[in-house]
């Protein structure tokens, strides 16, 4: 019997350090649209500027754009990275592309303390969705 409750203790004291170190859901990317311009040159597409802050911490979905995407870092330092390419991480002044076919497996903020902010000019068909969710 005291080798039953002592057994039960030390069960229940494990499964209370994993439940206690279970992580809570990264933050979440706000992102501000700055203006959206129909491209009259090339028909059926339009470009669109959005700014991206990422609080402290902030993972992105694995994803695509389905559009030619500029990244410029305004602030902070940004981790990007595209399905065949290298992970490389971004500082103020940098810039990163992805393509209409890439999939961008790895987009964060590099800094668990510090936000980062970035612009990024998206070229893409007439009322397609910024970002597609890639399973």
């Amino acid at each position: 019997m005291f080798c039953l409750k002592n057994t039960a203790i030390a069960l229940f004291a494990v499964a209370g350090m994993f439940v206690g170190t279970a992580r809570a859901a990264a933050p979440e990317a706000a992102v501000t649209p700055l203006f959206t311009q129909p491209l009259n040159d090339y028909p059926g597409k339009e470009a669109l500027m959005i700014t991206v802050t990422y609080p402290p911490g902030a993972v992105d979905p694995v994803h695509r754009h389905h559009a030619h995407a500029f990244i410029y870092v305004l602030q902070g330092s940004i981790v990007m990275q595209v399905k065949g390419g290298k992970e490389v991480t971004l500082t103020p002044g940098q810039t990163f592309y992805e393509g209409p076919d890439d999939i961008h497996t790895v987009g964060r903020n590099a800094s668990q303390t510090e936000p980062a902010k970035f612009i990024v000019l998206l070229l893409k068909d007439k009322g397609a969705p910024v970002l597609v969710p890639e399973t």
